[in-house]
């Protein structure tokens, strides 16, 4: 996972598969794992319900594709993207890809890239295809790409009118992902490195994400969960490192 701030990626977006209402956070969760060196939307731009994207295309400096969908009903987006994205790979002038869509035809095209050892990150909905979620390195939900702000501000309009307790979703349990990472790190001291914990848990699935569970990191998670973990800081070269274990 490249996340350096020289990092080149090239990212793809598939503009029948994903909305344009979310691009500010989408370049913004890009940026935090290198610089968009490549960037391209692809679509039938004549066609009037790629309007949104016509702006954030602009607004991003993303350049964008024509493809006319030579058949009614069926999306020729799909192959002018992965046959781009070969000749990006072969280019070598990235170091990852990020591919935005919710579509499984992008699967193998992830599966090839990879066998190249070349990063690739998937953005969608969680409607998204396991299979594709899976064969990335990383997968992130856009229903995850909210502004801390307005999540704030939801949160605590809801729990002034009806209760905390009652007014927030109910959250999906994160210990059984969490457990099987700890159990795959964990040393001989029972004691487990939180960096290689969270490496593990991408192993296990490339969707994991701390936003699902209601916290932007791992470490603000496991310290919500204080009656399953407790944590301590050890100084290894230098650098303070976490610490996890589950508690008895």
């Amino acid at each position: 996972m490249p996340e350096t701030p020289d990092a080149k990626l090239a990212v793809l977006i598939d503009a029948d598969n994903a909305q344009p209402a979310g691009s500010d956070a989408l370049v913004a969760e890009i940026a935090k794992f290198g610089v968009a060196s490549v960037k391209r939307v692809y679509g039938d731009w004549t066609t009037p319900n790629l309007r949104g994207w016509k702006d954030a295309a602009n607004k991003h400096a993303i350049q964008p594709i024509q493809q006319f969908a030579y058949t009614t009903g069926k999306n020729a987006t799909d192959s002018a993207m992965i046959i781009d994205a070969m000749d990006i790979m072969h280019s070598g002038v990235v170091d990852g890809f990020c591919l935005v869509s919710s579509d499984s035809d992008y699967t193998r095209l992830a599966t090839r890239i990879r066998e190249t050892g070349i990063f690739v990150m998937g953005i969608g909905e969680k409607k998204t295809p396991k299979a594709f979620v899976n064969a990335c390195d990383l997968f992130v939900y856009t229903e995850n790409l909210v502004e801390e702000k307005k999540a704030t501000q939801q949160k605590q309009s809801n729990a002034k009118r009806i209760g905390k307790s009652k007014a927030e979703k109910e959250e999906p349990d994160p210990m059984p992902i969490l457990t099987q990472a700890f159990e795959m790190t964990v040393g001989q001291d029972g004691w487990a490195r939180l960096d290689t914990m969270g490496n593990n848990l991408y192993q296990l699935d490339p969707s994991f994400d701390p936003r699902t569970y209601g916290q932007k990191q791992l470490s603000r998670l496991i310290k919500s969960l204080k009656d399953q973990f407790e944590m301590r800081t050890q100084e290894i070269a230098g650098a303070p490192i976490i610490f996890v274990r589950i508690k008895e």
